[in-house]
């Protein structure tokens, strides 16, 4: 892998944003955006617990998906308060995924603000909490509604691997899916992660890495790749905004109620043969790709 690090400002003007950052769809960590927020301060595990403490959350291992693993289904059940105190005492590969705090707590909106001066379309019915506990990995993919993300991390440190959209054939995608067949679990580490001898087209993917911190905000344009890995314990709060563009509206209906459905049924109904047929196109793609990079050099 090409990786490089992302541009990091205090601050930027909506003017500067939209031409170096949102229109070149080229990610930006922004330091001093959050900082003003009564969040910054306020949000911590105590606080977090001491509100929301009984709500019972959804739980997700670090185990990749295969041909039988359903998508998105909780791997075990706790309250939120029950998480915090594991993931509290030590290293914990547990994480939750897409909590929407907010329903249950709906005083925490008062606590950030939507930054409309920078981008337009923002989602505001669903602004998402991401928590994870110390060596909790969120796999490669893209979002599937193709919006583009502010992801602001508060507690904990969080190791982020970036690549834009186009480089998906180098990353081994799932057809039908917004998922890598890699494993790019501890990939700094010298594990074999990433396989390159099974996946060589990943030699050549082009993206950026970042270590996350309390108060940094990682803009991630539509579509952008990305795996996620907690150093601590920590959680993020996630705010999408829909594209612009039309045709980046149609894309995210499409995946959201066209590609999803149909993988859905079909691993339902035909899942060993479906699985087959997706990595031979995975194959047939990557090689085709790496026969592009050749020609081309």
């Amino acid at each position: 892998m090409k990786l490089q690090s992302i541009d990091r400002v205090e601050e930027i003007s909506p003017e500067d944003f939209k031409k170096n950052y949102y229109q070149p769809m080229k990610p930006l960590i922004i330091t001093g955006l959050a900082k003003h927020w009564p969040a910054y301060d306020k949000w911590n595990w105590d606080y977090f617990k001491s509100i929301v403490g009984n709500v019972r959350v959804g739980l997700y291992n670090n185990i990749k998906s295969d041909a039988y693993t359903p998508i998105n289904t909780a791997d075990d059940y706790k309250t939120f308060g029950e998480y915090i105190d594991m993931i509290k005492r030590g290293p914990a590969g547990w994480r939750i995924f897409l909590f929407n705090i907010f329903e249950h707590a709906p005083q925490l909106i008062k606590d950030f603000t939507w930054p409309e001066n920078l981008m337009k379309g923002f989602v505001k019915r669903y602004p998402m909490l991401f928590v994870g506990g110390a060596t909790s990995i969120t796999h490669m993919h893209f979002d599937i509604d193709m919006s583009h993300i502010l992801h602001t991390q508060f507690v904990g440190r969080k190791r982020v691997l970036l690549f834009p959209h186009d480089e998906q054939y180098k990353l081994y995608r799932k057809p039908f899916e917004v998922l890598s067949l890699a494993d790019f679990s501890n990939y700094n580490e010298n594990i074999g992660n990433p396989d390159y001898n099974s996946f060589p087209a990943l030699k050549l993917a082009k993206g950026y890495e970042v270590i996350l911190d309390h108060g940094d905000t990682l803009f991630m344009p539509a579509g952008y790749w990305h795996h996620m890995e907690y150093l601590d314990s920590g959680f993020a709060l996630s705010l999408r905004a829909l594209q612009s563009s039309l045709g980046g509206k149609v894309k995210g209906v499409w995946n959201l109620f066209g590609m999803r459905t149909i993988d859905t049924i079909m691993k339902k109904t035909t899942p060993k043969i479906w699985y087959k047929y997706k990595k031979r196109q995975i194959s047939k793609s990557a090689n085709a790709e790496l026969e592009r990079i050749r020609i081309k050099n």
